[in-house]
Parts: structure tokens; C-alpha cells; sequence
């Protein structure tokens, strides 16, 4: 009996274990459906749930008259988006209101411990001027390292404490990595919905234009800024005056579209805006926004911070002759809150690659008004 029931029990195992053994070998392919079973059929929306899809899409708008001055009259209506040459619809208009988000990037490099008195001063600056009353705000300070000296508050007087308390770092300065905390940080804040608007969210830096050991990449960074629309800002320290300083205004015709060259590289030299700068003159800022987002692994060492701001729809203001560092911060805050807010969700434009903005104002007297507005983000394809 005990071997007979031994015997069952052998056979047993060997028939689950061949079970087992049946299903793994089993082909990865459809398996044919039994006779008289009616075949399930995946849904017909499913090839469109492996597009790529942006929730929103959020650019300030800064418009001027002719003599610089903000204009402040203008509706809805007043505007027209393009997404890829797709007209959009504006799902959310705000002139100035919608609440801030901010992330303050200061520079603590021993390079410029001469101008921390100063900007120790700018606390209340940056809680008056540019947080608002229903403002937040965050501190982030860069050197060698990145330290998050302040984390998110609606209290003024933490902001303007954290930051009369800045301390001279070593003389390293990890730009990029500190931008990449800063975007980090704001894609954590609340996300506007096409019936919501969520919260403004702003990088603003005060530091030179220099970066140094830092691992992230400049259009990895800003490729991030764009989908979580980051709108950054920045005030150029005096390190950077001589190549801040007013160039002749670029008259020759454009014979390329942005962000490409008009002829192979120099034998031996890497293809970048800069080089073609060095090569050819005046450098074109929004070319060179589109260039760096489309080619993240390549790096930009000159005009970073004013390619920055130019590729996510803000302001670069360097501080040389009668403009102070706390005069720059002052002029921010008064366009940050004097700027128009539109929102929408992209209709038609789900391609991945580069995708085109452009606002544009469909008023008589369009002809005499500046838009600035972001040129575009970075789509990437799905994974799989």
C-alpha cells in the first residue's frame, strides 16, 4: 500500500510539474479562440491611448506697445495660439492674478561673496514685489553644492530671513544641477487643469552665467521646465558684465529655420549656437533655445541664462550701469504680475518632436505691439 500510494503521489507531481512546464514553454503569440467562443477585440481608441498627450500646456504672455510699456487692455479674443501650425483653443485667460509658485535660486559661490550684501537685502523684495499676497515661495542656494535652504511657505518672514542669512560657499557653481532641483521642486506644486488654473510656476536665478560640475545638462533641464510649464527668470551678476554688455543688432537675413546652421561646422570644431556666434557675430537667442531643447546631450557654455529665459517664455536682466540687483529683481515682479496667463490643451498636436508656439494678437494695431511669449516644448516618444 505504501508504495502503490507512493507511486499515485510520483505520478501526481510529475503531471503538475509537466503542467507547469507546458505553460511556460507556451507560445507568446494569440492563442485561436475555441469554436463558438466570440473573439474579444481590443477597443478602437487603443492605438490612440500609445500617443503622447500633454495635459496642458501654460505660457505667460508679455505684451508691449512701442514704447516698452505693458499693455493691459487686451481679452481673449484679442489672441490666437498655434500649436505645430494647430489652432488651439484657450481654455484659461488670466492678466496677472493666478497665484505664484516660486523657487529662488541664489548663487553662494565664493566668485561673488563681494555682492552678498547686497543680495541679502532682497528678501523683501522678493515677498513684496514678486511672491504677492497669495504667493509662495522656496530658497535654493548653489555652489560646489545645492542646498535647499527653504523649503515651500506663504510666510514672508522665513523667505526674507533665509535669505538675509545667505553664506559665502566655495567657488564652484552647480548652475544647472541647482535649476534642475528648482523644476523638480515646482512640478510638485498644484498643476493647472483646463477648469482650474493651479498655481504660476517660476525659476528665479541670481547668479553669473557660468556653470560648473554640474551633472545635469542645460536642455535636459530645460526640456523638463517646458513640460511642467516652468517659466524661469534670471538676473545676471556682475561676473558677467563684458559679455552681457549691448551687441549691434543681427541685420542679416535669416536663411535657415531656427535652431539649424547655415553651413558645416569648421573642421575639428563641435556645431553649437555659440560657435556659430564666434564664427559668424551676433548670436539669435530663440535659435539657440530651440537648439539646445532638441539636443540635450550637447552643451551651450556662453549665454545660458538668457537662453533659458528665452526658451520658457521669461526675462533675463543683467546687472551692469544704472540697473542694481534689487532694480532687476523690482522689474520681475511688476511684469510677472502685469503679464497675461494662457492655458490650453493641445488639440491636433500630439506628434512627438519640437513643438511650435506661437501667440500672436489679431487687433488693429497688432503691428505695433512686441509679444513674448515661450517659443515651444519637447514632445519625447512613448517608451515601448
Amino acid at each position: 500500500m505504501i508504495r502503490t500510494a507512493s507511486a499515485a503521489l510520483t505520478s501526481t507531481l510529475l503531471l503538475a510539474f509537466a503542467g507547469v512546464a507546458a505553460r511556460a514553454q507556451a507560445p507568446s503569440g494569440p492563442i485561436p479562440p475555441k469554436p463558438g467562443v466570440e473573439v474579444q477585440l481590443p477597443p478602437k481608441d487603443s492605438q490612440a491611448k500609445l500617443k503622447v498627450q500633454v495635459a496642458l500646456v501654460n505660457t505667460p504672455v508679455t505684451v508691449r506697445d512701442g514704447r516698452g510699456e505693458m499693455v493691459h487692455n487686451l481679452e481673449a479674443s484679442d489672441f490666437q495660439i498655434t500649436d505645430n501650425g494647430v489652432a488651439q483653443r484657450i481654455s484659461h485667460f488670466d492678466l496677472g492674478g493666478d497665484p505664484l509658485s516660486l523657487v529662488i535660486l541664489m548663487e553662494t559661490s565664493s566668485r561673488i561673496e563681494p555682492l552678498l550684501s547686497q543680495m541679502r537685502k532682497t528678501g523683501i523684495l522678493f515677498t513684496q514685489t514678486v511672491m504677492g499676497p497669495t504667493g509662495e515661495a522656496a530658497v535654493v542656494g548653489f555652489n560646489d553644492s545645492v542646498d535647499k535652504l527653504q523649503d515651500f511657505t506663504t510666510n514672508s518672514d522665513r523667505i526674507e530671513n533665509t535669505i538675509a542669512h545667505l553664506g559665502a560657499g566655495t567657488s564652484g557653481s552647480k548652475l544647472y544641477d541647482a535649476m534642475a532641483l528648482g523644476v523638480e521642486m515646482l512640478s510638485g506644486r498644484p498643476q493647472a487643469t483646463a477648469d482650474k488654473p493651479g498655481r504660476r510656476r517660476v525659476l528665479m536665478i541670481v547668479s553669473e552665467a557660468t556653470d560648473v560640475g554640474s551633472e545635469a545638462k542645460l536642455g535636459e533641464v530645460l526640456r523638463q521646465a517646458q513640460l511642467a510649464n516652468v517659466t524661469i527668470y534670471s538676473v545676471g551678476l556682475s561676473a558677467t558684465r563684458a559679455e552681457l554688455q549691448a551687441k549691434p543688432k543681427d541685420t542679416r537675413p535669416q536663411i535657415t529655420p531656427p535652431g539649424t546652421f547655415p553651413l558645416p561646422p569648421q573642421p575639428g570644431v563641435p556645431q553649437t549656437p555659440t560657435s556659430e556666434q564666434n564664427r559668424y557675430g551676433n548670436i539669435d537667442l530663440m535659435a539657440a533655445a530651440v537648439w539646445v531643447v532638441q539636443h540635450i546631450h550637447n552643451q551651450v557654455k556662453d549665454h545660458a541664462l538668457e537662453i533659458a529665459a528665452t526658451a520658457t517664455g521669461g526675462a533675463h536682466l543683467s546687472t551692469f550701469k544704472d540697473r542694481s540687483i534689487e532694480k532687476a529683481i523690482d522689474e520681475i515682479g511688476g511684469e510677472l504680475h502685469s503679464q497675461y496667463n494662457i492655458s490650453y490643451t493641445p488639440t491636433g498636436a500630439d506628434t512627438p518632436g519640437y513643438h511650435e508656439i506661437k501667440v500672436s494678437i489679431a487687433r488693429n494695431d497688432a503691428k505695433n505691439l512686441k509679444v513674448r511669449a515661450r517659443p515651444g516644448y519637447y514632445l519625447a516618444a512613448p517608451e515601448g
